[in-house]
């Protein structure tokens, strides 16, 4: 089973959401399990986007409490840890897909790259050194292309996709 992690905007306007739901949607049309941190935002554009399609979700929460998951979180796991629960999505993950995002999007985008997870953002952060791209992050302009570079990706670096 392959997991993909979500990073994003805990909250976002109707347009972003309608592009975090595709991006839900195609995950779960690849018979992966989509990973979050639960809440709002992306995060439950998204997890709708994989439920209403037939996907598996799992949502790692900042508090204590189950309840306090989106509607669309199959399996949600309460770890008190706050904000630290970011490194938790990206170790659960093989590979994620960050769209917009804020400064917890960019503490995910680097765990993932210390972590040599793939990464491909849509409408995120980009990450130079100096004044040159980084290279770490593979990024796409629509839903259906960040899907379908971050199977290639999860392929070509550990020849798991699905």
């Amino acid at each position: 089973m392959v997991y993909v992690g979500i990073i994003g905007d805990s909250r976002c306007d109707e347009s972003l959401g309608r592009v975090a739901y595709d991006v839900g949607r195609g995950i779960a049309e690849r018979g992966a399990v989509l990973v979050c941190g639960g809440l709002g935002g992306v995060m439950s554009w998204s997890a709708r986007g994989a439920r209403e399609n037939g996907g598996t979700t799992l949502g790692m929460l900042p508090g204590t409490d189950r309840k306090d998951a989106n509607p669309y979180i199959v399996h949600a796991v309460p770890t008190g840890l706050g904000e630290a629960r970011n490194l938790l999505v990206v170790r659960a993950s093989d590979a994620l897909i960050a769209i917009s995002g804020g400064y917890g999007t960019l503490s995910e985008l680097a765990f993932a790259l210390l972590h040599g997870k793939p990464v491909v953002g849509l409408s995120t952060w980009r990450l130079l050194r100096g004044d040159v791209e980084d290279g770490g992050v593979a990024y796409a302009g629509t839903a259906a292309l960040a899907v379908q570079k971050v199977f290639s990706l999860m392929e070509e670096t550990c020849g798991r996709g699905a």
